[in-house]
């Protein structure tokens, strides 16, 4: 295969651009997919959240110390999303703002924000980065930050952050109307770690980032079907379980339950699914097949 940019027509014919054609199978062969890019950050699940399916929310990151040495007092923060979903934008202050969800990534997104946040480092006030699809080996977000401080997560309704400070006209007055109107207004429970929901209008939705293993997460959720323990509340249904970056989300449809009431039962839940966790008897056969309808289910929510 000719070497090509990745916007320019792929040399087989197929009329796609190299990125979405051959040069996906490409990158998959240049970087190797990293199963869990989050792990040993602090707050993993909400870093997983955030990149997912969050729509507007921020956190404060802090530099490891030797970066922070040599960037002193400059403010940075992690955001879902960016304008144009670029990798990370640079405000007329010198604040940073690094993007989890981006256009393109490899197949470690921590690495993928890592280049971005090192990248923005360097930019100029006022500047936006625009980062090659394959950011090449290097550090990752568990080199460049502080290990010792976890994730701070504020959610917003509108994506004002994009513009703090900055003088408002009619180009950005426009691009935040259209960006405000894909906000799902989304509210993080307060009693137990990185559990969301989400209101869609006629349903709402809990989504819940646990930090178990994959297979001994599906089995405690098998058990605690079989056994008829596996609702929130009354009308709080278990739909099924996605998996995100190493991951399980399990997925609640909530009915008219209301957000206020969730947190006693999510904190009882966690606790149930924490102790199934731990069971390492093998499944009876009802809790086999209620592990075959739930692995066989994957939910997506748009």
């Amino acid at each position: 295969m000719p070497v090509v940019g990745p916007r320019e027509p792929c040399p087989c014919g197929s009329g796609k651009r190299y990125k979405v054609c051959h040069g996906k199978a490409a990158a998959r062969a240049r970087t190797p997919v990293v199963d869990r890019p989050f792990d040993g950050l602090p707050g993993e699940t909400d870093w997983v959240a955030l990149r997912e399916f969050v729509p507007s929310a921020t956190s404060p990151l802090t530099l490891a110390a030797d970066l922070a040495a040599q960037h002193p007092d400059r403010p940075l923060t992690l955001a879902t999303v960016l304008p144009g979903a670029v990798p990370a934008i640079v405000r007329d202050d010198g604040s940073v703002l690094v993007g989890l969800q981006t256009t393109t990534s490899s197949g470690d997104p921590s690495r993928d924000v890592a280049a971005a946040l090192l990248a923005a480092l360097d930019l100029q006030a006022g500047a936006a980065l625009s980062m090659p699809a394959l950011p090449g080996p290097g550090p990752r977000l568990q080199d460049v930050l502080d290990p010792d401080t976890p994730l701070q997560v504020s959610l917003h309704d509108t994506f004002e952050y994009w513009v703090a400070g900055a003088e408002e006209n009619a180009d950005t007055k426009a691009l935040l109307e259209q960006a405000n109107s894909s906000i799902i207004p989304t509210t993080r429970l307060a009693s137990v770690t990185s559990a969301y929901v989400a209101d869609m209008g006629e349903r709402r939705y809990l989504r819940w980032v646990q930090p178990h293993d994959e297979d001994r997460l599906l089995d405690a959720l098998a058990r605690l079907r079989a056994a008829g323990q596996d609702r929130l509340a009354d009308e709080a249904t278990l739909l099924g379980t996605f998996r995100a970056h190493g991951l399980l989300v399990p997925v609640w449809e909530l009915g008219d339950v209301l957000v206020d009431d969730l947190e006693d039962p999510a904190v009882e839940m966690g606790e149930r699914i924490a102790e199934q966790v731990a069971v390492t008897d093998p499944l009876t056969a009802d809790q086999r097949r209620a592990r075959a309808a739930l692995a066989n289910r994957q939910i997506t929510l748009r």
